[in-house]
Order: structure tokens, then sequence, then C-alpha cells
């Protein structure tokens, strides 16, 4: 079994640029500001012949447990409380402070392993601060650089030491989880499913996005049942794009937390840009997006844009009313709620949307419930027979313009892909037919093969003409 490894110090002194590189992936924000990271983030780690799950933790941030910087104290002490060993890292290039002392206090007092790193390491003057890190009265410091990959096998050296080498190295033959989950995706978006083939064992990953202070937090907390995230009443308070697995009746299921996502013009220092980046990356790593709507103010342009971006994408979208408790007339508001889907949102027409209540529990279940039947049709595969037969009667009711006095031929259709369902159709000319008719046939494919709420792809090609060449030589 593969050890866990927390890894913590106070603000800026490098802790998500050590996690990236253990990781190997540029997974958490890294930016000049002290005080990036909030949330905890698990994920698998490699150091040289090691390998063990590690956590990113928030700074030490000195509040009452009701401010933001004690509830993610509280969330740095949870990630010490899950750990075997903990990183305690100090900056070597400015030597240590009043907090570092207090963190190495709490540390003694955890009794649990400890490495001290001294990172920046590889900055002028940081023998000094190597030094003074014995201080602490943790032992000797590893030097290291995080940002460079310097001093990572005096690291491994000193991990193995404080575990023992029989713990340490346990966990060399387990695989890495997020390896598979990355094979998993490479698999997913190539494979071919047959129809009713969906497969209601397989994992499914779910991005909660939407507008700041939407309430995407903590929705993920009521669904899984525990503060895992970072919550309360300010607005911006996520900025990782966190995942977190849990299981739905038996079902696996990775969901992903996202920053909140404010219209581009508003959006100007570095660090937001760089959480809505990663909150895009989420989108696009996902299978089904969940957009959560404030349901008192829904329907606010940057909402629509969101919907908007996700089908483009080609992502499964499932909408989300939150703060359903605080609706007072809920029948009519509703009906109004559904109404204006329908009238706003016409390019994923028969998207679901579930009211919830992530304060109270409300309607949780049937959110759940939902997205599956919406990764159901966004697997969906239809026949090659059952279309062309369905092409035919369609141009039959409704044969296509003729256009500078010439009938343009529907000849044949086929399903390209899924994920979302994507469809061929040749015909003669298809630079000609007009985009008022290729929506008739988009729609069309949407009611009468049930693919509702999900994004369609219907792409035009003529036919090869194996003559085309004799045609030009005669010119």
């Amino acid at each position: 079994m593969a050890f866990t490894v927390a890894i913590v110090g106070r603000p800026n002194v490098g802790k998500s640029t050590l996690f990236n590189r253990l990781v190997g992936r540029k997974l958490a924000l890294v930016h000049d500001e002290p005080g990036v990271t909030r949330d905890r983030r698990r994920h698998e780690a490699r150091l040289i012949d090691l390998k063990f799950d590690v956590i990113d933790t928030a700074g030490l941030e000195e509040g009452g447990a009701d401010t933001l910087p004690g509830r993610m104290r509280a969330q740095t002490e949870i990630a010490l409380a899950e750990a075997d060993l903990a990183l305690f890292l100090v900056d070597a290039k400015h030597g240590l402070t009043a907090d570092d002392r207090t963190f190495a206090d709490i540390l003694r007092r955890s009794g649990k392993p400890v490495v001290l790193v001294a990172n920046k390491a590889e900055a002028r003057g940081a023998e000094a601060g190597l030094y003074d890190a014995y201080a602490l009265g943790l032992g000797e410091a590893v030097p290291v650089s995080a940002e460079h990959g310097q001093g990572l096998i005096d690291l491994c050296d000193a991990i193995v030491e404080a575990l023992g080498e029989d713990r340490a190295l346990a966990g060399d033959t387990a695989g890495g989880e997020g390896e598979e989950a990355e094979t998993d995706v490479a698999i997913s978006e190539t494979e071919e499913d047959a129809p009713d083939s969906y497969d209601e064992t397989r994992p499914i990953r779910i991005a909660i996005v939407g507008r700041p202070n939407a309430g995407k937090s903590t929705l993920i907390n009521a669904l899984i049942g525990e503060d895992r995230l970072l919550t309360g009443p300010e607005a911006g308070i996520t900025r990782d794009s966190i995942s977190v697995d849990w299981q739905w009746r038996g079902r696996g299921v990775r969901l992903f937390d996202t920053a909140g996502m404010r219209r581009k013009a508003r959006v100007q220092e570095k660090l937001e840009k760089l959480s809505v980046g990663d909150a895009l990356r989420a989108i696009r790593f996902a299978e089904v997006v969940v957009i959560v709507f404030d349901a008192l103010v829904p329907f606010e342009k940057q909402d629509l844009q969101i919907v908007d971006l996700i089908a483009r994408e080609g992502r499964a979208p499932v909408i989300a009313f939150n703060k359903w408790d605080l609706v007072e007339d809920r029948q009519a508001h509703l009906a109004d709620l559904h109404e204006r889907t329908a009238r706003l949102l016409p390019q994923i027409r028969g998207v679901r949307a579930v009211p919830v209540s992530a304060e109270t529990g409300y309607g949780l279940d049937r959110l759940m419930e939902e997205i599956v039947a919406t990764h159901r049709v966004w697997n969906r595969r239809v026949p090659t027979a059952r279309l062309n037969r369905w092409l035919d009667a369609v141009a039959q009711h409704h044969p296509p313009p003729a256009v500078s006095g010439r009938r343009i031929k529907l000849k044949y259709i086929t399903q390209a892909k899924t994920r979302p369902p994507g469809f061929v159709l040749s015909c003669s000319r298809p630079e000609a037919l007009p985009a008022s008719y290729v929506r008739y046939l988009t729609n069309a494919l949407r009611d009468d093969f049930e693919l509702p709420g999900v994004p369609l792809r219907l792409m035009l090609r003529s036919p090869d003409n194996p003559f085309a060449h004799k045609a030009k030589r005669r010119r």
C-alpha cells in the first residue's frame, strides 16, 4: 500500500511548485502572489523509485474558525491528519519567519514523521537560510529547488529514512491511478460504441462550473457528504480545479470543482486568468458538465456564454438551479425557468435542468440521475441502416431546396463518432445546402432518435466522383 505525503509550510515557499514536480504535471496553480492555494489537492506522485500520494495544502493562516484564513487552516490540518509523512517547506532564500516556527511546533505536536525541506536553495545567499533551518529542531534540512528539479535524489533518501525502507518501498509495485485515468481518456475519445452498449459501471467525469458564488463547491460537498472543499460567503474562494473521487450507487465518479468564470472583459489579474484557464481545461477533460445557475438570478449573460462554450466543446451539459430553498413560489418559478431555458438555449434543445439546494440537499439524487441520463445520450450510437431509412423519409417529407435551378441530392448518412454524436451526410453540392436546412436535419435527428440536451455535429461532404479527372482533361 502506497503512503501519503502532505506538503506543508507558510504561504509562498513553493509548495505547489514541488507538488507539480512530484506529480509530473502542472496541476496546481503557481503564482508569485502568496496564498494562491486554498483547497487541498491530492494526486499520485513519483520520486525516483518511490510511488505515493501527495497532498498540496494552503499556507499557514491565522484567523478565527469562521474566517477564510481559519477555514484554509482547517483544510491543512485535515491533510496533515490524512498523511503518513509531512514535507515541511521553508524558504532558504528569505530565511525563517515566525510562521515557520509556529508550523514547526504544530508538526511536533502531530507526532507525524517530518522531512524538513529548504526550497529555493539555488538562489544566491541561500546557504544562510539553510543553516537557519537547524533552529527549528526538526533535523537537517534537505536543500532542493522545486522549480528547477534540483536535490530530488536527496529528498527521496530523506523520505525513505523518515518512513523506514520497508514502508517507503511498499508502494513501488502499485500502479498509479492517475496514469490509468489518462489511459481511460485516450480510449474513450476514440472508441466506437455499438448501439445500446452503454456501460452503467464505467466511471464518469463531471465538471461543476458557473459564475462566482453560485454554490459550486457547496454542491460538491453536499453530493459527497463531507466538507471536502473550502466554501463560504466570499465570492471567488476556489482558484484551482480540484478533483474529488466519489461513488454514487456503486459507480465511480470523479468530480471537478472549478473557479467561478466571470466575463472576459472583467478578468484582468493574471491569477484570475490562470484560474479560468484551469476551469477551461477541466471542462475539456470532463464528460458531463454541470452548469450551476443561481435560481434567484438565473440566465445572466455570462451563464449563457458558459453554456454556449460547453456546447462548442462538445461536452454533455446539465443545468442545476441552485439555492432552491430560497425560492418562494416554486411551481411558477420552475415553469418560468423551463420556458426561458428552451427559449434562450436553442443550441442544446432539451437540456436537462434540475432545481437543487446544496444547503439542504434537495434534488441531489435527481441531479445525478439526469447526469447519468445525459451521459447515456452523449454516448449513443444510431445504426447506419436506421439513419438512411430516416434520411429517405425526411427528404420525401421536406426535400432540400433547389439552388440556382439545380436540386441538391441527399445520398447517404452515417454516424462517424459519439461523445458527442457526430454524423456525416454525403450530398451533392454541400457548399450550397442552406444553413436553415442543416438546422432542420439536426433538429429532426435530435427528435427522431431521442438525442435531447447534448450537442450534435452534422458534417457535410460531397461523394467522390471517379470521373472528375476525365472531365478536367476534356477542358
